[in-house]
């Protein structure tokens, strides 16, 4: 039999550590995982699967990991059940990790924080020409930071420049 399981996502949320009464170290976690095509609208769906993670890799997991941390995942599939309050019996499906990998560094992350925070601000309606030229103003800049906006023009490479 195998169970095993690779995924790649962003955190929807920063870990939440906690610790048994035993002591052990456990951490929970959702990872949002972009599924491989679009549905009929041309929108890219995502799955938002469950992880748990143990001991001393649950409690570096959770100090080097923060909400949209891109991160893989390596672990298996575990079900389990339980009667909640009202006796309905509840079933959970999660991903029960026993590796993982830090896919971007620090500054990646502060960086890409920073842009949605800045995409969140101007998403909101503008209320007076100060401020769209602003945002106007920070839309360039970041274009200006991307090396592959080239805003429809062709790129001028050689067959020299290429590693192949």
């Amino acid at each position: 039999m195998i169970n095993r399981t690779v995924v790649v996502g962003h955190l929807t949320r920063d870990p939440e550590l906690r610790y048994t009464n035993g002591g052990a170290a456990v951490a929970t976690f959702t990872i949002a995982v972009n599924r491989p095509f679009t549905n009929q609208n041309g929108e890219r769906e995502a799955d938002f699967i469950s992880c748990v993670i143990w001991r001393k890799a649950a409690e570096n997991f959770a100090n080097f990991t923060s909400k949209g941390s891109l991160v893989g995942l390596d672990g298996r599939i575990q079900t389990r059940n339980y009667e909640n309050q009202q006796g309905a019996r509840v079933y959970v499906t999660e991903l029960v990790v026993e590796n993982f990998s830090l896919l971007e560094s620090k500054a990646e992350a502060d960086k890409r924080k920073e842009e949605s925070n800045r995409y969140s601000q101007h998403s909101q309606p503008q209320t007076d020409a100060g401020s769209q030229s602003a945002s106007q103003a920070s839309g360039t800049a970041s274009s200006a930071s991307d090396p592959f906006a080239n805003n429809g023009n062709q790129v001028d490479i050689s067959d020299d420049d290429l590693p192949f």
